[in-house]
């Protein structure tokens, strides 16, 4: 939002009388709760966080001890366009740094230490690639120009290889894209093509990450954490281990009003009666739910049972079609799971590995390999990275804690003659010494300073699968008067899904809309509007071709722009 909308709401009137329930911790529930205090005026003992584990955060996770290893699912790629999630924790009071934000510190880090990868990508057992192009014929460019300019509606559900040749996905560009964003081929176009649109000022440093911002340490100490501290601080309930089962929705034509939740706490069965003055915000549908865990000696088992989250979905659609479509998401589970590991190794030779292929030491609190590290022949496609060093507030200095992912968890390894997803702790460490380049005989001295936690989850890329507008819920459907939906599965035009700032987003519209607030939500960073950033993605992709590119943007010059402001800035 520009400053000029950059306001304090009005009180709702009886904002007091008002209760508001939250079904889940994940980032988008803390995200409205705050936002229902700042803008909404509501007090914090007026609001309920219901969550079935225990502990806050949703996939912004990260636990653990040097003795027993550290574990996080996964971590977060983030740029400083994320104009919600930075509206957020420009707020949040650090836990770190007295008289500043959550905001001032992550800033001042990135500015001191910006990201840059050295390495992007290996191959051939450590060979290092320093191909900086993205590898596009000018088919590929043509392919990728008319998919930008297509509307949403006329690409239905096609997916990704539906769309492109195969010779597509032999370039680099590719590699860059389906590592970093962990898209697959049978993924939704649709979804490729918002993040064409969001992130097309980022595709001139795909080949080096250049442009994204890290958190100092895991995503739960960083984010989770200092905002669930303010909440508290502002008497938000936080309810664990607790599993809402239902609501009861009155449906009366148009109109939507949640009058019920039921829940099971401690086994026994509860109900809370609602009314339209209070308000229901649900986390529809889950990346991490039913991760299951593996260690050094046991891999981790694929949970192919339904969830309580899709569970909860299932019955609230079942009743309006506006509700959403969740079985589009969560049906297909061979095709949107993948397994994640991460690595606590003590003392010096698995750190000094690392470096070597990140091109620099490793000091505190900067960017260690600068994002991940593709290995391009891996039959498990594995990528690998070592984030600022510590990780975890509790890692000592003599530690490094890494974390690597693989989109092919079915497929045998190189050097492991089974599938990834049969492998353990102490396997899939084997496996990726073997692609940094160290022999068997080298390999025990790495393994036994390592400790190594698998983790395998089943819909962690769900949220891509391909699906029709109206298969996802409006955030607030038409005609509810007290429920919205939350996260990765509501229906946010024009943005990005697997996202931290997709589910700010959402929590900020879910209140703003539900509490009829005046204030605007920041916009979608408009970068595919900007002559600057079309211009240097251009360039980008033309990069093989560059007499080509010369040639059009001497002839646009010249014929059009010559004489203008514009001439320059191109």
């Amino acid at each position: 939002m520009g400053n000029y909308q950059r306001i304090h709401p009005r009180k709702p009137e009886d904002i007091e009388n008002k209760r508001a329930y939250l079904i889940g911790s994940g980032i988008a529930s803390l995200a409205a709760a705050a936002y229902l205090i700042r803008d909404g005026h509501m007090r914090g003992e007026q609001i309920t966080i219901f969550e079935q584990d225990g502990v806050a955060g949703g996939a912004l996770d990260g636990a653990g001890n040097p003795e027993e290893g550290f574990v996080a699912r996964g971590g977060r790629e983030m740029e400083e366009h994320y104009e919600c999630l930075w509206d957020l924790f420009g707020e949040v009071p650090s836990i770190e740094e007295e008289g500043r934000t959550v905001l001032d510190e992550f800033k001042t880090l990135n500015d001191i230490d910006p990201n840059y990868s050295n390495v992007r990508v290996i191959s051939n057992r450590g060979e290092k690639l320093r191909e900086t192009t993205l590898g596009l014929e000018e088919k590929h460019a043509k392919a990728l120009t008319k998919l930008l300019l297509t509307k949403e509606e006329d690409l239905g559900s096609m997916t990704v290889e539906e769309y492109f040749d195969d010779s597509y996905f032999k370039t680099p560009m590719w590699l860059y894209w389906r590592s970093m964003f962990a898209f697959e081929i049978w993924h939704s176009l649709v979804e490729m093509k918002r993040y064409m649109h969001r992130f097309i000022h980022l595709m001139p440093g795909m080949s080096t990450m250049r442009g994204l911002v890290f958190t100092k340490y895991n995503q739960y100490d960083s984010l989770v954490l200092p905002l669930k501290k303010d909440l508290e601080s502002k008497g938000v309930n936080f309810i664990f281990n607790t599993t809402v089962t239902d609501l009861d929705i009155d449906i009366a034509g148009q109109k939507k009003s949640v009058r019920g939740i039921h829940l099971v706490q401690n086994g026994e069965e509860k109900r809370i009666e609602t009314t339209e003055d209070d308000l229901v915000f649900f986390i529809n549908g889950s990346m991490t739910e039913n991760s299951s865990m593996g260690d050094m000696h046991t891999p981790p088992v694929l949970n192919r049972n339904e969830g309580a989250c899709w569970t909860l979905w299932k019955k609230i659609a079942a009743k309006d079609p506006a509700f959403g479509k969740p079985e589009v998401f969560c049906s297909d589970i061979d095709k949107s799971k993948w397994e994640s590991f991460t690595i606590t190794a003590k003392g010096t030779k698995f750190r000094k590995l690392m470096e070597h292929f990140a091109e620099r030491e490793f000091l505190p609190h900067r960017t260690a390999t600068g994002g991940i590290i593709t290995v391009k022949d891996s039959s498990w496609l594995m990528s690998v990275t070592v984030n600022r060093q510590p990780q975890f507030k509790n890692q000592p200095a003599d530690v490094t804690v890494a974390w690597a992912y693989a989109l092919f968890p079915d497929n045998k390894g190189d050097y492991i003659d089974k599938p990834m997803a049969e492998c353990t702790g102490e396997e899939l460490l084997k496996e990726l010494l073997y692609h940094l380049g160290i022999d068997e005989d080298q390999m025990q001295s790495y393994i036994d300073e390592c400790i190594v936690i698998p983790v395998m989850m089943p819909y962690i890329t769900s949220q891509f699968m391909p699906r029709l507008k109206t298969d996802r819920p409006e955030v607030v459907p038409q005609g509810s008067t007290n429920l919205a939906f939350l996260g990765q599965f509501c229906e946010i035009e024009g943005d990005c899904v697997f996202t931290v700032e997709y589910s700010v987003r959402s929590a900020m519209m879910a209140v703003y809309t539900l509490l009829k607030l005046e204030k605007q939500l920041p916009e979608i960073y408009p970068s595919q509007y900007d002559i600057r950033a079309l211009a240097a993605a251009t360039k980008a992709m033309h990069s093989e071709h560059e007499s080509l590119f010369t040639k059009i943007t001497e002839f646009i010059i010249k014929k059009k722009l010559e004489n203008t402001t514009m001439e320059d800035l191109l």
